[in-house]
């Protein structure tokens, strides 16, 4: 049982975070303080849900935008995993994601919809160094709450604390001695697990097409084929850090697990729609039905 814990709501989802010692009121107070500033920072630059974000501003016009230093090792993990997976993984997804309905307004209704541009006729990357052609609505959310959750867990150790958890709507990082034990939410039965992963000193992410679902979409949309992969209902990475777990979740619904080991490794599980189960060799889990 945790010493010290926080709850919160933000950036659309539930907090909490469990700290393994004892804190002083003042040390507390400081703790969440400087959490819910790195929040507010990251989501005002990479949010496309509020006007004042970096990310909108470059909905708005061309240009070059230097980005927070924080943005070149997510935006590095965009571009391997976006070469491995053929343009599958993509943060210029931001315009088909908001005109499945998956807005600023979560109007949760469909426009005509159309492929986005491939990454080399949009924009160079160089570091943090963002240069565009032409207007374009960036999205990191099959990254972003992983990295963010990597970033939340830094304040934390900078603050000398060794042992704690960080969940952020069940992308979690966890660091100490003693392991941690999760479940693995069943997407058909949520107030079941289909099993439990243990997690010592990593990062564990999980996706399923029953978040976020509207239509005939959730909230993973293949570029390739407009449409909302269905052939898996859910999947669950784990890796050194959360920005890669919750990345690779993502992938597994676009591309064979083959496909990714050579650019990042890790451990998985997939659950299919014919209720088959996939599995890495050696995830630390415990299924409870094959």
């Amino acid at each position: 049982m945790a010493d010290c814990a926080f709850a919160f709501e933000a950036i659309g989802t539930h907090w909490k975070i469990d700290v393994f010692e004892e804190l002083s009121a003042e040390r507390k107070a400081a703790l969440l303080a400087a959490i819910m500033a790195r929040i507010e920072a990251f989501d005002r630059t990479y949010s496309r849900f509020r006007d004042d974000s970096t990310v909108m501003e470059m909905s708005k016009r061309a240009g070059t935008f230097e980005l927070p230093e924080d943005a070149a090792p997510m935006l590095d993990v965009y571009r391997r995993l976006y070469d491995v997976t053929g343009g599958a993984f993509t943060p210029l997804i931001g315009q088909l994601m908001s005109d499945a309905g998956y807005d600023a307004t979560y109007s949760l209704v469909a426009k005509p919809l159309s492929k986005p541009p491939a990454w080399d006729e949009m924009m160079v990357v160089e570091g943090r160094r963002v240069s565009t052609s032409r207007p374009v609505l960036l999205d990191f959310g099959a990254a972003g709450k992983g990295y963010l959750v990597d970033l939340v867990a830094e304040i934390v150790s900078s603050f000398g604390i060794s042992a704690f958890c960080v969940d952020a709507g069940g992308d979690m990082i966890c660091r100490g001695s003693e392991p941690t034990r999760v479940g693995l939410e069943n997407p058909l039965a949520t107030d079941e697990a289909i099993g439990v992963a243990t997690i010592a000193n990593g990062g564990i992410c999980g996706s399923a097409g029953n978040r976020r679902a509207w239509g005939e979409f959730h909230h993973t949309i293949d570029p390739r084929t407009l449409a909302s992969p269905r052939h898996v209902l859910a999947t669950w990475t784990i890796a050194p850090t959360a920005l890669i777990a919750d990345a690779l979740a993502t992938c597994l619904f676009l591309v064979p697990a083959d496909d990714l080991k050579s650019v990042y490794t890790s451990e998985y599980v997939i659950l299919f729609a014919d209720g088959s189960v996939e599995r890495s060799p050696g995830a630390p889990v415990e299924l409870f039905t094959q």
